[in-house]
């Protein structure tokens, strides 16, 4: 009998080390600033993606690059990223390549992110606080692979690693949803307004996760609207 190759059996044990909670009002915390900390996620696609959409919520004050949701296949470890590279702009991967969103500029509240992408138009939205910006191209005909890591809180250079610590993310962060489907305008508004939802790959009331390093599990203390 052959032997798995390492990064299987690696990927089976941390999946092993995941635990299952509701996260229903609570958040994560990463404390510093900057900071090696993540968590790790588990999410398993049966098959390749050829539509998905993440939705989150987070609470920061940074005004440096940060990483919110990074999903790191080995042949491509950008293969889903939502990373903020300054006030007022966000940025969407798939596969390698990005579209930019601006957006006002945060006053201190929290912001609701959703992003959806569709392999056969090559359309990504962009949801900010239940509103909808203007649709970019990006990817057409492009699949996302099903065997990856997934982790929130720092960008992967590599799979499941090469963090650079100024590109972390320092504050709080809540209701990470993942589905292979892209979500209907009504669904984008019911994730803002944490209402219910489809069945997901990953949601927040039922998330597999293992927290690394400095951060922490907590009682939501600044209510977001809807959440």
């Amino acid at each position: 009998m052959g032997t798995a190759p390492m990064w299987i059996i690696v990927l089976s044990a941390v999946t092993a080390a995941m635990a299952q909670e509701d996260l229903y009002r609570k958040v994560f915390v990463f404390r510093e600033d900057p900071s090696d900390a993540y968590v790790l996620l588990q999410a398993r696609p049966e098959h390749p993606m050829l539509n998905f959409t993440v939705c989150l919520r987070s609470y920061t004050d940074l005004t440096r690059p940060h990483s919110l949701f990074s999903y790191a296949t080995k042949a491509q470890d950008n293969e889903i990223l939502l990373f903020k590279p300054k006030p007022g702009e966000y940025r969407f991967y798939v596969g390698g390549k990005y579209v930019t969103f601006r957006v006002p500029e945060n006053r201190g509240e929290w912001e609701h992110v959703c992003a959806s992408w569709e392999s056969g138009s090559g359309i990504a939205e962009f949801w900010l606080n239940g509103r909808p910006w203007p649709r970019k191209g990006l990817q057409k005909g492009y699949e996302v692979g099903n065997e990856a890591v997934v982790m929130l809180g720092q960008e992967q250079d590599a799979y499941g690693g090469g963090f650079d610590v100024y590109n972390s993310f320092t504050g709080e962060m809540a209701d990470v949803h993942l589905w292979d489907v892209g979500l209907s305008p009504d669904k984008m508004r019911s994730a803002y307004l944490a209402l219910r939802l489809p069945p997901a790959l990953l949601a927040w009331g039922r998330l597999h996760y293992e927290a690394k390093g400095d951060v922490v599990v907590k009682p939501r203390l600044r209510e977001a609207l809807g959440a």
